[in-house]
């Protein structure tokens, strides 16, 4: 048996293997942003320390970064201090960044691939959970702590102990409504959000390879959300008309030759792997988590699950969410009420998420008790969607429509959750005070369910309701 694209992608990275266990692993691409950079930059300067590379970082601005307007300087004085602080480190070595005067800028896994800087067979960092995403297009890609951003600065590396992998085989085809979130939320929900501990995942099978390349950077994104430490997706003809022609993509012969490359990385076949999980896709229905983890999902047809029923060491988390949810045993999934519909962040902001959103809310209007917010991933998907008229859609029908960056995804910005209310998401996490209110409640689905809650103001079966 021969090796998996993570095996090989590993060895073609390893420097050497240290005393302690861990490899000394070369990043091929390090992404920053404003939040998890400025210390970073601090002990670089107190130990004397230059960047090493400063071709192979990119900057942008994303966390903190204000959506209702993006004029300088921000109003909290908080974001507009790291901000200047991102452009005098940027300035002061040579790393090229994304600001808001950009035209370019926008969540830093969702600029990646569209500049093309996302490449097959890469090691990819950031200082960010949902790097995984980057995995989509065949890299191993990281999120990594602050200290380790100084040591990718200083020195290109970082030291990591070696995952195992498992395969994560998706059979069969997606119904009508069903989309790659709830792909991620059905695995993540059965093998539990500490299943993949140890892991990296490789996700395949026909469902898969039926995505597009936004599709599968949604699956990839939330890999970490299910414990492993990476996800990846073996690079195809998809990835490679994807990434042909954006601004960074290798051009003519180069690109011939990087695609060679790029096909030999690929798992084969007979690659071995330390283990395997299958799921059918035909059998998944829209998804929608019901507790304070994106474990805790079910079916949209399905009842908010008793406590007692499930395993013994799920039972005492269960009872703890829905006491925070406010739900109840046996109560159904659909019809659950909601105060706010949040559609963006890195997992479901890209172009393809907000058409499927504007389908379902093309000629309706938000429930009265909602609040709907839509939040493009970048700049370049904000200008796609209004030459296509998706922001007069979502404007006719009573979405607030903004500017790119992470929003209410985990609210480090003016845009959070009050009190008690309870918001329809696109994002990645329903922990307890996520989406900026300690009190507040995050329900997890795929940007089209969310526009039907927000229409709704309820829980729907997008299903019964697209066009």
């Amino acid at each position: 048996m021969e090796e998996n694209l993570f095996e090989k992608v590993w060895k073609l990275h390893e420097v050497r293997q240290l005393a302690s266990g861990e490899s000394q692993l070369f990043i091929g691409l390090h992404l920053i942003h404003e939040v998890t950079s400025p210390q970073a930059f601090q002990m670089l300067s107190e130990r004397g320390l230059k960047v090493a590379f400063p071709g192979r970082t990119f900057a942008t601005v994303d966390h903190i970064v204000p959506t209702k307007s993006q004029a300088r300087p921000f109003a909290d004085n908080l974001a507009e201090e790291m901000i200047v602080e991102l452009e005098k480190n940027c300035r002061k070595n040579g790393i090229a960044l994304y600001n808001t005067d950009s035209g370019k800028q926008g969540i830093v896994h969702v600029i990646g691939p569209e500049l093309g800087l996302t490449q097959p067979g890469m090691t990819i960092a950031c200082g960010d959970s949902h790097t995984s995403t980057h995995g989509a297009f065949g890299a191993i890609a990281f999120g990594i702590g602050t200290s380790q951003v100084r040591d990718v600065l200083a020195s290109q590396c970082i030291a990591m102990k070696k995952p195992k992998v498992r395969k994560v085989e998706v059979t069969g085809k997606l119904r009508r409504g069903v989309y790659s979130k709830d792909i991620i939320l059905a695995i993540i929900s059965r093998l539990g959000v500490n299943g993949g501990i140890g892991y990296a995942y490789e996700y395949s099978g026909e469902a898969i390879r039926a995505l597009d390349m936004e599709a599968r950077m949604s699956v990839c994104n939330m890999s970490i959300e299910g414990g492993a430490r990476c996800g990846y997706v073996s690079p195809d003809r998809v990835t490679f008309e994807y990434i042909d022609g954006r601004e960074f993509a290798p051009k003519g012969d180069s690109m011939d030759r990087a695609i060679e490359f790029w096909k030999s990385i690929s798992s084969r076949s007979n690659s071995r792997f330390d283990d395997t999980f299958a799921i059918d896709a035909a059998t998944l229905e829209p998804m929608v988590t019901w507790g304070t983890n994106p474990g805790q999902a079910a079916g949209v047809t399905a009842q908010v699950p008793d406590p007692g029923a499930l395993p013994e060491e799920q039972q005492s988390s269960a009872r703890e969410a829905l006491q925070h949810m406010s739900l109840e045993p046996g109560q159904g999934i659909e019809g659950i009420k909601i105060d706010v519909a949040f559609i963006g962040s890195c997992t479901n902001s890209r172009i393809s998420d907000l058409r499927e959103a504007a389908r379902i809310a093309k000629g309706s209007r938000v429930a009265p008790s909602v609040r709907a917010l839509v939040v493009p991933g970048s700049q370049q998907v904000k200008r796609q969607a209004e030459a296509e008229g998706l922001d007069r859609v979502f404007t006719g029908a009573g979405f607030e429509w903004r500017e790119a960056g992470c929003s209410m995804c985990l609210a480090m910005n003016p845009d959070r959750l009050e009190g008690r209310e309870l918001c329809a998401s696109s994002s990645n996490r329903n922990f307890k005070g996520r989406q900026g209110s300690p009190t507040g409640r995050t329900l997890l689905m795929s940007p089209a369910m969310v526009a039907a809650a927000a229409l709704a103001g309820k829980v729907v079966d997008v299903r019964k309701v697209m066009p």
